[in-house]
């Protein structure tokens, strides 16, 4: 075990030579400094040292003084002060500015070992906790890494579970195939243009890629009909968006992005459905879907009409502003320039024809 190293300071030779020597017969390793400014000087070497042991009234650098470079340049070194009892005030004054204690001249040698094996000790104690600390945030900084990859991998799985959902959907309405993914496109794209966090557009966009998840639960018989629904055909319908809230708000990581399924039907006027919410009542993520949903609706095909251009549904978001749409939504919209839809369109269709091409493979494979 390697002895601790004690730097004895002090004006007066003889003096150092017997604590030096009382110090050396407990198995601790002695240097001598004959001033502050000495004592400094020694410690700036590079020779380590794990206690000083100081007078206090020296010339040139007193025991405050050297206190006071010592806390500043070695903050984990223990000082001890030695002083006579007419300098005990200014002994305290020392310990409220960081020293570990104070011995009073004349001292006796177990006095001495005594208060120099607590301030050691207490030193150990320091490192030790602080080294424990260091361990315990590195251990908690790597679980905490640990965590956030696994809650990413189970997010990825979770996303990849949703695509396939969607994809479905998109093959139980297949006058609408593709149009999830289009939508969620549109709507990350004017959610960003608007400034909203990474962490928001996320929930935001898996609103709206389920908004319509509820329409599994739909008869197939209404919602694959050729032509116009009657009333009751209608009331079932739109249950399709508390249908989709009641399937989705039970999952922890989709909670919000329920609600944004249970209104997107809803109106900023407040003649939507199914709650008839009005204004800010609405989730700003549907508010933002329902912009984007049209676009979709009116720049691609149906049965009952060829796509239109994207200047018809610009118009018309722009007439059902203050009425459908968000005011602030439909701002943001027309700042953007229509080269962001048509290639997002462009690319979602893409990856919706390659699908197709892939099913159709799959069913020859299977013959």
């Amino acid at each position: 075990m390697v002895p601790d190293r004690i730097l004895v300071v002090d004006d007066e030779e003889p003096i150092r030579e017997i604590v030096c020597s009382m110090l050396n017969s407990a198995g601790y390793v002695c240097s001598q400094a004959s001033s502050g400014l000495e004592a400094l000087a020694v410690l700036q070497s590079g020779e380590e040292f794990e206690l000083v042991l100081s007078d206090l009234m020296m010339a040139e650098l007193d025991g405050i003084g050297l206190l006071e470079r010592t806390k500043e340049q070695f903050p984990d070194m223990p000082v001890i002060m030695v002083t006579a009892v007419h300098d005990i005030s200014v002994a305290l004054a020392a310990i409220r500015n960081g020293a570990y204690d104070y011995l009073l001249k004349p001292f006796e040698r177990e006095q001495l070992l005594a208060t120099a094996r607590r301030a050691l000790e207490n030193r150990r104690l320091r490192k030790e906790n602080r080294a424990y600390q260091t361990n315990l945030e590195t251990l908690v900084a790597a679980r905490t890494e640990q965590l956030r990859q696994a809650m990413q991998d189970l997010e990825r799985s979770y996303d990849i579970t949703l695509e396939a959902l969607g994809d479905a959907l998109d093959l139980k309405d297949a006058e609408t195939e593709g149009h999830s993914k289009r939508v969620t496109a549109f709507t990350i794209a004017i959610a960003r243009a608007m400034g909203l966090p990474h962490d928001r557009i996320k929930v935001i966009a898996r609103g709206a890629f389920l908004h319509d998840v509820g329409k599994m639960a739909i008869p197939d018989a209404i919602l694959r009909k050729p032509g116009k629904l009657n009333e009751p055909e209608v009331a079932i319908m739109r249950e399709h968006c508390a249908r989709g809230y009641q399937m989705l708000r039970k999952i922890p990581f989709l909670q919000e992005a329920a609600d944004i399924v249970y209104s997107h039907q809803e109106r900023w006027d407040g003649t939507g459905y199914p709650r008839a919410l009005k204004g800010e009542q609405i989730p700003l993520g549907a508010r933002i879907f329902a912009v984007a949903d049209t676009l979709d609706a009116i720049c691609s095909d149906r049965p009952y009409r060829p796509a239109q251009p994207f200047s018809t549904a610009r118009d018309e978001i722009v007439r059902w502003s203050g009425r459908q749409f968000d005011p602030r939504v439909v701002e943001t919209f027309l700042s953007m320039p229509e080269s962001i839809w048509r290639d997002l369109r462009h690319e979602i269709n893409v990856q919706v024809q390659q699908f197709s091409e892939f099913q159709k493979l799959s069913k020859v494979a299977e013959r």
